[in-house]
This record gives C-alpha cells, sequence and structure tokens, in this order.
C-alpha cells in the first residue's frame, strides 16, 4: 500500500478534479466517501484505487486489482468534500448495467437539487423499477451530495441521461402508459390504477414539469393536500405516486 503525505501530491490533486462535472465526465471516473457506499461500489466491481487514513479501515473484500493508499489527514482531507469525513475514499468508473428493455420507469425533468435527485433514485430503486432517465436540466447524478442521498442505489439500477422529448413517443410506441406529475389537467392518483409498465414524470423543484412535456403524457396526476402545505417535496411526492402505480 503507497503512503501518500502531502496535501500538494498529484494524486491528491487529481481526486479532488472528480469532485466536478468535467473531470468526472472527461475521466469516467467519479468519487465516492464513506464506508458503506465504498463497499457498496465494491460489490458492483467498479472500485479502481482506495484511499483510507488507516489500513484497518480497509474493507475485507476488496481484490487484489484495486490500488490502495495510506493518506494523512492533511492530504485527505485537502481530498474530499465532507466536514466529516469517513477516513476512506474510492475512485470508480460508472457502472455499467446489461441492456434490456425497461417497463417500470422514472423520469425527471430539470430536477436541480441533488438531494432530492438522490432520494428520486433511491425511491425508484426501492420500489423496484427498471431505470431512472435524466432529462435536461436535471443536476449531475454523480456528484457528492447526490450520491450520498441515494445511499448505494447508484449501483444496483441505471441511471440514464436522454432527451424526454424523444424517450416519451418511444415508450409510447411500446405501450407503456406515460403519467405526469402535475395539477393541470390531472387526476387523484388513487383513481387510475396501472397494471404491469409504466413511466412516470416529476419535474423542477419550482417550475414543475415543462408543458410541453405534459402535453405528451397520456395522463396527470396528483396527490391531494390536506393541509396548508402549498405542495410535497418532488422526492415525496415521487415515492407516493411511484408505489401506488407499482401496486
Amino acid at each position: 500500500m503507497k503512503y501518500i503525505e502531502s496535501a500538494k501530491n498529484t494524486n491528491i490533486k487529481q481526486w479532488k478534479k472528480l469532485h466536478t462535472k468535467k473531470e468526472r465526465t472527461k475521466t469516467g471516473q467519479f468519487l465516492v466517501e464513506g464506508k458503506h457506499l465504498v463497499e457498496e461500489a465494491i460489490k458492483c466491481g467498479i472500485v479502481k484505487e482506495l484511499m483510507v487514513t488507516t489500513p484497518d479501515m480497509l474493507p475485507a473484500n476488496i481484490g487484489s486489482d484495486i490500488e490502495r493508499y495510506e493518506l494523512s489527514e492533511e492530504a485527505f482531507s485537502a481530498m474530499t468534500e465532507t466536514e466529516t469525513p469517513q477516513h476512506i475514499v474510492a475512485v470508480c468508473t460508472f457502472p455499467v448495467f446489461d441492456e434490456k428493455k425497461y417497463e417500470r420507469i422514472l423520469l425527471l425533468d430539470a430536477v436541480q437539487d441533488p438531494g432530492n435527485l438522490g432520494t428520486l433514485i433511491r425511491t425508484a430503486d426501492a420500489a423496484g423499477l427498471d431505470a431512472v432517465i435524466l432529462g435536461e436540466g436535471t443536476v449531475d447524478a454523480f456528484n457528492g451530495k447526490t450520491l450520498r442521498s441515494a445511499q448505494g442505489s447508484h449501483f444496483h439500477l441505471p441511471i440514464i441521461k436522454q432527451t424526454l422529448r424523444t424517450t416519451i413517443p418511444a415508450l409510447k410506441e411500446r405501450g407503456i402508459p406515460v403519467f405526469g406529475s402535475a395539477l393541470k389537467d390531472a387526476k387523484e392518483y388513487r383513481t387510475v390504477t396501472s397494471e404491469g409498465p409504466f413511466a412516470l414524470i416529476v419535474g423542477n423543484e419550482g417550475a414543475g414539469i415543462d408543458p410541453e412535456i405534459l402535453q405528451m403524457t397520456d395522463q396527470n396526476l396528483y396527490v391531494p393536500m390536506y393541509g396548508k402545505a402549498e405542495s410535497l417535496n418532488v422526492a415525496v411526492a415521487a415515492a407516493v405516486l411511484v408505489y401506488h402505480l407499482r401496486g
């Protein structure tokens, strides 16, 4: 195991760049921080490099193909994003999943909060959906906050960037009903049933779904409000709708 003491080490500088979307896109790699996420990434077989502050932080199930580094506290702090790091970080390649025809899908239109995106991915995973599709304007799925919020669900189902204006017609051609989360021209969600395949679109935290995209849905659904709140958080609303449609 190699030892790095200086925060100015070239490896530290390179790893730190992976906090930016530009570098993640350029290298096809991203960082995960914390014991749980690192262990999930190891199970997925995508860990390339592993960095810890003490050797006893190394997981028991790491393969010999993973490069290992012990870092000083100074070097580790210079690389990590969280204020209270868990003393273990991994460099990973993007997960690759077997291609198949997805039948239960969550589509996201311009979801901008990383925490919301992570929760949406985690919800889709928990509900047994086949994929999450990120439309235009949606925040990068592999930034640190989204990864921490999803708690490993990135490694369980495909997260795909696509243009919703072309994705939706393709789904409808396959006979998959497309639902939108909206108030306009919408039905109360419990009045609609779904058997089998479906796609659900949820939108931007403030503006909702683009009106042009909403016109492409088969039916829009809303969750009734019984208290004084104006609306539900997008991830909460998606959870209610996904589990209902999932049956």
